[in-house]
């Protein structure tokens, strides 16, 4: 067994199953994903520990992030993204949730906000074999509503506010999944669309950056 297979191993062995992720199509497509590819390669060798990663940074908005192992497989799961789901991947930065999404799901649009990381998503897509998944140039909060409707929207950071517009983006039963800051805490929520309302579910704890576009608007003070 090479490293890097050891590696996802040990990831998954030490940091998914424990964290209560019991669906077995998550656990093979992590397993499957080289992570390190997606990853600068000074990092490389960082890629499998429990931590987010930074991968670049967005039009000067800050570093952007791969989700820790655990806090992504668990918000996958808390997803529930089926094998015929047409998935929306927020913030895919260089690609690596994508690539798991793809194992998953029958289509994933992932949108992009950082034109070098979408560029250098497409190509790592390629060259693991995603080819149902296509990277889309655009604003995050915007989604990527000409695809729509989705069955999951998965956003790839935490979110201080998520925009009506991105729900709307879900069909009916749809489901998104974010981690949502409240100040200094964050805890990760599920959205469902049931006809024209929407019902929202907290979940477990969990950190991450605030994706671009995802800040709550200042408020002014007079």
């Amino acid at each position: 067994m090479t490293d890097s297979k050891l590696q996802r191993l040990n990831m998954v062995e030490s940091q998914v199953r424990p964290s209560d992720v019991t669906d077995r199509r998550i656990i093979k497509a992590m397993l499957e994903v080289p992570r390190e590819k997606f990853v600068p390669t000074s990092l490389a060798s960082m890629a499998y520990m429990d931590e987010p990663l930074p991968v670049g940074t967005a039009n000067g908005a800050g570093a952007r992030y791969l989700l820790a192992p655990r806090t992504f497989a668990k918000l996958v799961q808390l997803a529930d993204v089926g094998p015929e789901a047409t998935v929306l991947d927020v913030g895919c930065a260089t690609g690596y949730s994508t690539a798991v999404l793809a194992r998953l799901a029958k289509r994933v649009i992932a949108v992009e906000s950082d034109q070098e990381l979408a560029e250098r998503a497409r190509r790592l897509l390629e060259e693991v074999g995603a080819g149902n998944a296509v990277v889309v140039h655009g604003r995050l909060a915007a989604g990527a509503p000409a695809d729509a409707p989705y069955d999951v929207i998965l956003l790839n950071g935490a979110a201080e506010t998520v925009a009506p517009a991105l729900l709307e983006q879900l069909g009916d039963g749809g489901r998104l999944a974010a981690i949502v800051a409240q100040g200094p805490l964050c805890r990760a929520q599920v959205w469902r669309r049931i006809g024209k309302t929407f019902d929202a579910r907290p979940a477990f704890e969990a950190g991450a950056a605030v994706l671009p576009g995802f800040e709550r608007p200042a408020e002014f003070v007079f």
